[in-house]
């Protein structure tokens, strides 16, 4: 039977420093991805990226609010985004599937059932669902915290085996990550606090950060789902967390059995 994986990656890791889309990082991404699935792993995309790839693309010359820049920016870049994605698997002779989703598709009811039931028949036919929130219509209270949270949404509406969260450091370090004293905490068993060594801040281009992914990680985790936190800026991550994960730096949360 086909392990089945979620995996997110942030938007820190599909950008540059200038915010504009690294599109060489993106294709080593798909390569992994394209491994993954000739190894009989089934995966589902949860892909940020979509507000950036907006705001690099076009050039407004006057004021937008909040929502306005975020309606405006996602509506072009998820097209920019997905395109990209389409172009790059199609070079493997993969198939994928655009879901736009949104926090109400995630109660219990005909809207869950109906979003379950699409991916589902998706996986089945081969083709890749790549997962973003509907940021055209998702605004304020509508929103959800970010796509850490959806990807644990995901994970556990579709039952997947593992979660990984690809940010830009390798995982929950006991210090601050630029301490060279500081060490990744390799395993967390459930139940374990990390809180202490876990600071409120946002990434640079989206709106998560680690406080975001513990605490995905931990309702995942409870939920008898392996998570894995690492650096999606690193080399074959993917592969390496497969193929030899004792030397690959990452946080795996163990699930509740």
């Amino acid at each position: 039977m086909k392990r089945r994986i979620v995996i997110k990656i942030g938007s820190n890791v599909l950008t540059r420093s200038d915010g504009k889309l690294d599109v060489t990082r993106v294709s080593a991404l798909v390569d992994q991805v394209a491994w993954l699935r000739r190894h009989d792993m089934e995966v589902i995309l949860v892909s940020s990226g979509a507000v950036a790839c907006g705001r690099r693309e076009l050039t407004v010359d006057h004021t937008l609010d909040s929502v306005e820049q975020r309606q405006l920016f996602s509506a072009v870049g998820q097209v920019k985004l997905v395109g990209l994605y389409y172009d790059l698997f199609r070079e493997f002779g993969i198939h994928v599937g655009q879901v736009l989703t949104m926090k109400e598709n995630f109660e219990p009811g005909e809207q869950y059932q109906n979003q379950q039931a699409c991916m589902k028949v998706m996986l089945e036919n081969d083709v890749l669902p790549i997962v973003n929130e509907n940021d055209t219509v998702s605004v304020t209270e509508l929103m959800f915290t970010d796509n850490d949270e959806l990807s644990g949404l995901i994970a556990q509406m579709m039952q997947a085996d593992t979660l990984i969260l690809l940010s830009n450091i390798d995982g929950v370090y006991n210090g601050h990550p630029d301490d060279p004293s500081s060490e990744i905490i390799r395993t967390v068993a459930p139940g374990t606090d990390l809180s202490q060594y876990i600071k409120e801040e946002k990434s640079a281009f989206g709106r998560g950060g680690m406080h975001s992914k513990y605490t995905t990680a931990q309702k995942v985790q409870q939920a008898g789902i392996r998570v894995i936190i690492a650096n999606g800026e690193r080399d074959d991550i993917l592969i390496d967390l497969i193929r030899n994960s004792n030397d690959t730096p990452h946080t795996e949360f163990q699930p509740c059995n």
